[in-house]
C-alpha cells in the first residue's frame, strides 16, 4: 500500500533496490572503517558497498509453487518487502485452502549490508516458503551507518503497522495477472517474527517491544497476533568476550569474524554507545534497557539455531540460558560443523544437509 492507505501497493521499478553508494568514492576523503568486499566508510559519511551478491527481482521458476512479489511499505524511507507464498503443499503438490502462518522476516549483514533482493535470501525464503508451508514477508529496512539503530527497529515495526492495514478488511490487496489476494492466504493470527544474524536481532528486540508490560503496541497492532520469534543465529555482542569469540579461528572467506563483528557494532550504534548498548547485549538489556526486567516480558515462545563452528555461538548460548532462567519458553538447536549464516551462504554439501534440517525444525515450532 502506499503511506496512509489500505491496498498493497506494488513495488515501483524505479523503487532502488540497492543502497546508497557513490560512483566516485575518492573524493570523499580516507576509508574510516571497512569490512574487505562488503563496505567502505569514508571520512564525510559517504558509505560505499560493492555488489558482492546479486540482486534479483521477485520472479521465480515456474514449477517451484511459490509466487512472490515486491510491495511499498514507506516509498520516502525505501522500506519495502518481499512477499512469498506457496501455491501448492510441498507434499501433496496439491493447492493451498486454508490459511497459513506468516513469517516477518529480517536480513543480515550487521545492520549495515544486506537486502531481501539478494538472490541468497531470495533462495532461502522461497524455499523455506515451500517446505514450512507459510507466508512469508521479507522487510528491506534502512541500513547503518547512514540510519544507525534504532532506524531498523523502527522500520521493522512499520512493516508490521503496514500488514495490521493489510489484514484489515476491505483489502484489495491482489496479486498480478489476476492471481489469488496475497492476504487472503495469511493468517494474521498466526505471525511469527523471524530473521538471520542482524535480522534476528531486530526480531528479538522487537518482540521485546512488543511485549513490553506498560506497552500498548501490541494491542494497537490488532488483528496481528504474535506467536513466536525465530533467531537464526542471533547477532548479539558485549565488551567481555566469549569463549567462542575468543578461541574459534574463522576462515578467510567466514560470514562473520570478529573483527568484522566489532566493525559492524562500531557502524550501528548510537555515537557513543559501546558493545554493553541494551541493543547490543542481552545481558546488559534486561537490566538497563527500556523494556525492563526479563522476567516481566510477556514474549512468546523463542526458537533459537545455533552454528558450532559460529563465533556467536556462546553467545547465542547464553542468551537461551538467560531467557530460561526467567521462566520464558525457549528452544535451541545446534547445528554441528556449520559457521554463521550456513544456510545461505555456503552450498556445501554439510551445509545443504543442516539447512533442510533447520527447515524442517523451523515448520515444526511453527506447527507446535
Amino acid at each position: 500500500m502506499g503511506r496512509g492507505g489500505t491496498a498493497m501497493t506494488l513495488l515501483d521499478p524505479s523503487i532502488d533496490h540497492h543502497h546508497p553508494g557513490d560512483d566516485d568514492p575518492q573524493s570523499h576523503g580516507p576509508v574510516v572503517e571497512e569490512i574487505e568486499g562488503l563496505i567502505k566508510v569514508f571520512r564525510d559519511g559517504l558509505a560505499s558497498r560493492p555488489s558482492i551478491v546479486p540482486f534479483v527481482s521477485p520472479s521465480l521458476p515456474l514449477g517451484t509453487g511459490v509466487e512472490s512479489q515486491d510491495a511499498v511499505i514507506d516509498r520516502f524511507t525505501n522500506v519495502w518487502a518481499r512477499l512469498y507464498a506457496p501455491t501448492c503443499q510441498a507434499e501433496y503438490k496439491a493447492k493451498i485452502t486454508a490459511k497459513l502462518p506468516l513469517v516477518v522476516y529480517f536480513h543480515g549483514g550487521g545492520f549495515c549490508v544486506g537486502s531481501p533482493a539478494w538472490s541468497c535470501y531470495h533462495e532461502f525464503l522461497a524455499r523455506l516458503t515451500l517446505e514450512a508451508n507459510i507466508c512469508v514477508v521479507s522487510v528491506n529496512y534502512r541500513l547503518a551507518p547512514e540510519n544507525p539503530l534504532p532506524a531498523a527497529y523502527e522500520d521493522g515495526f512499520k512493516a508490521l503497522k503496514w500488514l495490521k492495514q493489510q489484514a484489515l478488511p476491505p483489502c484489495n490487496s491482489l496479486w498480478p495477472t489476476g492471481r489469488r489476494g496475497w492476504t487472503r492466504q495469511c493468517d494474521f493470527s498466526q505471525v511469527f517474527l523471524a530473521g538471520d544474524s542482524a535480522g534476528a536481532n531486530i526480531a528479538h528486540n522487537l518482540a521485546a517491544r512488543l511485549a513490553s508490560n506498560n506497552s500498548l503496541e501490541a494491542m494497537s497492532l490488532r488483528p496481528l497476533e504474535l506467536k513466536g520469534t525465530i533467531l537464526l543465529q542471533p547477532f548479539f555482542g558485549g565488551e567481555e568476550r566469549t569463549e567462542s569469540e575468543k578461541s574459534l579461528v574463522q576462515p578467510s572467506r567466514s560470514a562473520l569474524s570478529l573483527a568484522a563483528s566489532d566493525t559492524y557494532w562500531r557502524l550501528a550504534l548510537p555515537s557513543g554507545a559501546n558493545r554493553d548498548h541494551p541493543w547490543c547485549n542481552p545481558a546488559t538489556a534486561y537490566n538497563h534497557g527500556p523494556q525492563g526486567r526479563l522476567e516481566d516480558l510477556m514474549l512468546p515462545p523463542t526458537m533459537v539455531c545455533i552454528s558450532e563452528k559460529d563465533i556467536l555461538r556462546d553467545r547465542n548460548l547464553q542468551f537461551c540460558r538467560a531467557m530460561a532462567a526467567a521462566g520464558k519458553v525457549v528452544e535451541d538447536v545446534v547445528y554441528e560443523d556449520v559457521g554463521h549464516a550456513f544456510q545461505v551462504l555456503s552450498k556445501s554439501q554439510v551445509a545443504q544437509g543442516r539447512t533442510k534440517e533447520m527447515m524442517s525444525h523451523i515448520r515444526s515450532f511453527i506447527n507446535q
